[in-house]
């Protein structure tokens, strides 16, 4: 296989086409026993007393009396207990489980179930927080006589909402206690995540935890997290019930209790002095829920990436992660970072205009480049593309052409807009994670036959892997790639090579079996079984980074992106119309054309969804409002008719054969060149997302009010 790049069938193509692939809901089980969880109806409160009906013979009550370890959720803080001690935090903490053989009386006895609450004050505005879990600040030049010796000050408050991740398959878990031993399965992107949270909520010692991750319908971050937690729940109850126990979600339950994208608010501050900025002085706050869970790491990417990818030489970003009693926020697909390039880039676009300046132009005279420092006084070590790949979507689009066009006054009922963002996502576990948290490692194996297998701990759940890393397996041994045995893993048998997470997977596993494939093709020996083991090492180049002081190379490399979204409004319905979404992306050598395609128009198409019709919200008692695809609405490939995607490839050399992240890339900048897009065909400015049919009506009614 020369050509790596040259797209082919992927390995899991057929199995789920025919719908022959099993995922946790298709597996049977002898004597299975079906959980359901009574969950808080209230937002804070102390539960007095739990009145219970008569619990017929083969059900149990599984509650936080029933937990043989510590009542504890390992995922940072572990302030998440299994289930509910003395008070519940937000409407759907778990409280107690029923299991039993029949699913509907399950459903029955729960809700023959009293709870007698003493309620609590509850804080549903985080401004409004008194907890704050996690807080980060960084600072570089000298911001107070930036700001003192500036031509102008400009100050803006941007505003982003939940995102739910809206995967095919909702979260599902079996657990199944025999032998002195837990076996838990189901859909996950970390293996080792749940691994680790069993042994502490259940007291057993590693050897007698096994977790098998099945077939996964999609992620989005969405599997990262919330699995660890139910993993617990269905363990204890199964350690307890002496019997298997599944429990799968309905799409309710599922959008009700899991964990979202955090919704935030940032204020930007910028001094300009004639005509460029600078400083920046940004504040800003994440809603991370009732309990942590990820927002720690979060928070750190949105606090890197606060400034986007321009070169500010006086720099302070100060943010926090604050409790509400609200569903927990957690993982989503460019973990903290879609948040803030929304923020930067329409922040860098209001500027412009203010200042009378073509944006483009105002925002190519910003922007960092190689050898420049990052924010956080790293180093962009690698060529920073962006000018070329600006060219590449105007290519694509007319961007400028359009920009010129639309920019005259429009009259009639149809008005039309277009924008342009700039992004990057930093490919990897933040800062030192890879080398002192993560510590992956994989093995490659060769049978006496002949027959080689990838063992690695990494999911595929929709991206590819099975094929990407096949490929990459069978281009250095000169075996097809359809030879190479990959499986879904299991703890029992595979290493800990880290989670399926953070767009480390290609770039960090991919090399490690490129090393080790290598290996195995110069000590190859007919007729032997062989492992090779390779561990992650950290690039020599990079500039030590230090949490505690917010400084060094956050990140070893970055992928990039530029994205135009060309739209046109109905000024007579403030419907939005996609007349084309265009991007060029960066993410290093592609290990397979179609599949990096793939990603980056259903990335895209995501992030359309975050500009848009994606409004999530919880009423006055902190309850989520719209918690079905009724109400819920998503993109589908209806909404944005004309997607045109090109690869600018720029290598990465750690990375195997040049590549670098790629799944969390598209979601990031899409945002901004939405609104951007949407405020030019509307002549107005705008504060936050998503900017719904509603919000464009009320911009018409009051252009019509001549207000």
């Amino acid at each position: 296989m020369d050509n790596i790049g040259k797209s082919v069938v992927k390995r899991d193509h057929e199995e789920k086409a025919s719908g022959t692939a099993k995922y946790v809901a298709d597996f049977s089980m002898e004597e299975v026993l079906h959980g359901k969880f009574l969950r808080s109806t209230v937002p804070h409160a102390k539960i007095k007393n739990i009145i219970l009906p008569e619990i017929p013979d083969g059900y149990i009550v599984v509650d936080k009396d029933d937990v043989p370890g510590e009542n504890k959720i390992h995922i940072v803080l572990e302030d998440m207990p299994v289930f509910a001690i003395d008070t519940v935090e937000y409407i759907g903490d778990p409280i107690l489980m029923i299991v039993g053989p029949d699913e509907k009386k399950v459903e029955e006895i729960i809700s023959q179930i009293v709870v007698d609450y003493e309620e609590l004050p509850a804080v549903l505005d985080v401004t409004k927080s008194e907890v704050t879990f996690f807080e980060y600040q960084h600072e570089k030049g000298n911001i107070e006589a930036a700001f003192e010796n500036a031509d102008k000050v400009y100050d803006e408050i941007l505003k982003t909402g939940y995102q739910e991740q809206v995967y095919l398959e909702t979260n599902g878990m079996i657990a199944d206690y025999h032998d002195g031993k837990i076996t838990v399965r189901g859909s996950m992107q970390c293996p080792y995540y749940v691994h680790t949270a069993l042994q502490l909520a259940t007291g057993l010692d590693g050897e007698k935890v096994q977790v098998k991750g099945d077939v996964t319908g999609g992620g989005f971050g969405g599997k990262e997290d919330y699995p660890s937690i139910l993993a617990c729940q269905v363990a204890v109850a199964s350690m307890k019930a002496k019997k298997p126990v599944r429990v799968i979600f309905d799409r309710r339950e599922d959008i009700t209790v899991t964990s979202k994208r955090h919704p935030s608010i940032a204020r930007y501050r910028a001094a300009v002095k004639n005509g460029k900025i600078t400083a920046m002085d940004i504040d800003i706050m994440y809603d991370a829920g009732a309990y942590s869970t990820l927002s720690a790491v979060v928070l750190q990417r949105g606090v890197i990436c606060a400034n986007g990818p321009y070169h500010i030489e006086n720099l302070r970003v100060h943010g926090k992660a604050s409790k509400t009693n609200t569903v927990p926020k957690g993982a989503f697909r460019g973990f903290g970072a879609p948040q803030v390039f929304f923020d930067i880039e329409l922040f860098m676009n209001h500027i412009a205009k203010e200042e009378k300046r073509d944006i483009l132009e105002f925002k190519k005279q910003h922007l960092a480049k190689q050898g420049d420092p990052t924010s956080t006084n790293g180093k962009y070590h690698f060529p920073v593309p962006l000018p070329e790949m600006i060219e590449e979507v105007d290519a694509l689009c007319d961007y400028r052409k359009k920009k010129a066009l639309y920019e005259k006054e429009q009259t009639g009922r149809f008005r039309r807009g277009i924008g342009l963002a700039l992004a990057f996502h930093g490919a990897g576990f933040t800062g030192s994670g890879e080398r002192d948290l993560i510590k992956a490692v994989l093995k490659l194996k060769k049978y006496k036959d002949g027959t080689v297998e990838i063992l690695c701990s990494n999911i595929d759940m929709g991206q590819g892997l099975k094929t990407t890393l096949s490929k990459i397996a069978g281009k250095e041994l000169g075996i097809p790639f359809e030879e190479i045995v990959i499986k879904d893993p299991d703890t029992d048998r595979v290493p800990d090579s880290g989670p399926t997470v953070a767009s480390r997977s290609l770039m960090i596993v991919g090399e490690l079996v490129r090393r080790a494939a290598t290996r195995l093709k110069s000590q190859w020996e007919d007729g032997v079984e062989q492992i090779f083991e390779e561990r992650y090492k950290e690039p020599d180049f990079l500039i030590p980074f230090s949490l505690d002081e917010f400084r060094g190379d956050a990140y070893p490399t970055y992928s990039w992106s530029v994205q135009a979204i060309e739209l046109e409004i109905d000024m007579l319905t403030g419907q939005h119309h996609i007349l084309g979404a265009y991007g060029s992306f960066d993410v290093g050598t592609p290990i397979d054309e179609n599949i990096v395609v793939g990603q980056m128009e259903g990335g895209m198409l995501q992030g359309i969804g975050y500009s848009s019709m994606e409004y999530m919200d919880h009423d006055n008692s902190g309850r989520i409002r719209n918690n079905s695809l009724s109400d819920y609405i998503i993109p589908t490939a209806m909404d944005v008719p004309n997607m045109k995607v090109c690869l600018h490839v720029a290598e990465y050399p750690d990375g195997p054969y040049g590549a670098k992240g790629a799944g969390e890339l598209p979601a990031v900048g899409t945002a901004a060149a939405y609104i951007e897009a949407v405020e030019q065909a509307l002549g107005n400015k705008i504060d936050h997302i998503p900017f719904t049919v509603e919000d464009t009506m009320k911009v018409i009614s009051t252009k019509k009010e001549g207000r």
